[in-house]
């Protein structure tokens, strides 16, 4: 068994080389045409040290970012070639690539960075951070009660922009000493103004059910993913109905960790595409487009994992009943809406169908939700938590003209480039 791991490492670490190289050769041509204007034009940055893998994490921020553009031009720093390659062909704003340390400097130089955000706790975010003049504005890539969004690592980014008033309860349980008033502002959840887009199906009288798992996680204590224990059975379950329409979205890195979760992941879409061969007039959908929003707003009941997807889907205030994990030591943060929510244990999964009508009449279910949907993201009328996202960036924008008046004197001194020594 052990040798039979090591294999499979050695085989993804070769990939993962090939792909690099790979990466690399084809970024020539686009990096030699890339024009990125040189007169400090850029005030905003979004610092992406991952690669194509970890794409959802940037992705969900597009279209904010893209609307933020007309007021502060962004720019996104990719750190990997994999990553910017995507970056490029996918970003509505401008992508700069900066695979060494002197080219990160190059474009600090250039341009005018008075905020960088970070979606993600990548160890090499600090050699964006050893930056002092601009403020460190840790976004993340999703609310949720999983054991990562309770990090010490809050600490290290000047400010936070959080959900809601559960964002900060959860925080303030784990955090010690740290001002709360001051470094973390409430944005709400300024993805949902965007949860729009083309179906990729027909609606008609079928009940569209989107099952959303996540990833089998690296360790034991975030092991949230369900598409090994339950997915197989509750996907072929509603299936067969001939009265459901199944939208499955799986996390991109399902089975980089546990082949299981892999061939669950393929049994899945193999079992979608047999369905639709058997009728296509049912339409169901595997997804594994880059854009989500649509999939959320669409679905009359949704089924999620412990993940960002449950929040996600929870700022729309429409049913969804999650997963619960099957790994007994697997931490599930019951001090907030998982203490009130709908579970799918693993021995129910084949009877989704029940679950899933239940819920569907439930009045008080639906009113029990709405409380918690304000609870994790305040006002969600269209337009709100936008409001409240440019309302951030413009009060850190204000305090950088504020200490920047004060500490005028010090660039010539200390000027940024030198502040600390840099690696590749």
């Amino acid at each position: 068994m052990a040798i039979r791991e090591d294999v499979r490492r050695a085989v993804k670490l070769v990939r993962d080389v090939m792909a690099s190289r790979k990466a690399q050769h084809e970024l020539r041509g686009p990096l030699q045409e890339r024009e990125l204007r040189e007169d400090n034009h850029f005030k905003i940055a979004v610092y992406f040290a991952d690669g194509p893998v970890n794409m959802y994490q940037v992705r969900q921020w597009y279209q904010p970012l893209a609307t933020l553009a007309k007021t502060w031009p962004v720019l996104v720093i990719s750190r990997t070639g994999g990553g910017t390659l995507k970056l490029m062909n996918e970003a509505p704003i401008p992508v700069a690539y900066a695979r060494t340390v002197p080219q990160l400097e190059q474009i600090v130089a250039e341009q005018d960075i008075r905020i960088v955000f970070y979606v993600n706790q990548n160890p090499r975010n600090f050699q964006m951070m050893r930056y002092g003049r601009c403020w460190h504005v840790f976004i993340n890539h999703g609310e949720s009660d999983k054991m990562y969004m309770i990090t010490n690592q809050f600490k290290a980014y000047d400010y936070s922009f959080v959900a809601g008033d559960a964002a900060l309860a959860r925080l303030n349980r784990v955090l010690w000493d740290y001002d709360f008033d001051k470094r973390a502002f409430k944005i709400g959840r300024p993805q949902a103004d965007y949860f729009s887009g083309q179906l990729p199906y027909l609606p008609d009288e079928r009940q569209v059910v989107l099952y959303a798992p996540t990833w089998e996680g690296d360790r034991a204590a975030a092991a949230y993913g369900s598409v090994a224990s339950h997915g197989v059975a509750l996907v072929t379950a509603l299936l067969a109905t001939g009265t459901h329409r199944v939208i499955y979205r799986p996390h991109p890195r399902s089975g980089v960790v546990d082949h299981n979760y892999g061939a669950a992941n393929k049994a899945i879409i193999g079992a979608i595409a047999a369905a639709n061969d058997r009728d296509p007039r049912a339409q169901h959908v595997y997804d594994s487009g880059p854009d989500l929003g649509w999939q959320l707003a669409a679905a009359d009941v949704a089924i999620v994992d412990i993940s960002a997807m449950v929040y996600d889907r929870l700022a729309t205030g429409k049913p969804l009943i999650i997963t619960r994990p099957v790994n007994p030591t697997a931490v599930i943060d019951t001090s907030g809406y998982l203490s009130d929510c709908e579970w799918l244990p693993a021995d129910h999964a084949a009877d989704i169908v029940i679950a899933v009508d239940r819920l569907t009449h439930d009045e008080a279910a639906v009113d029990r939700l709405q409380g918690w949907v304000h609870r994790y993201f305040g006002d969600t009328a269209p337009g709100v938590a936008t409001g409240l996202f440019h309302g951030a960036v413009q009060h850190l924008m204000d305090e950088w003209d504020r200490f920047a008046a004060v500490h005028d004197a010090d660039r010539a001194i200390v000027p940024d480039s030198a502040q600390s020594p840099g690696t590749e």
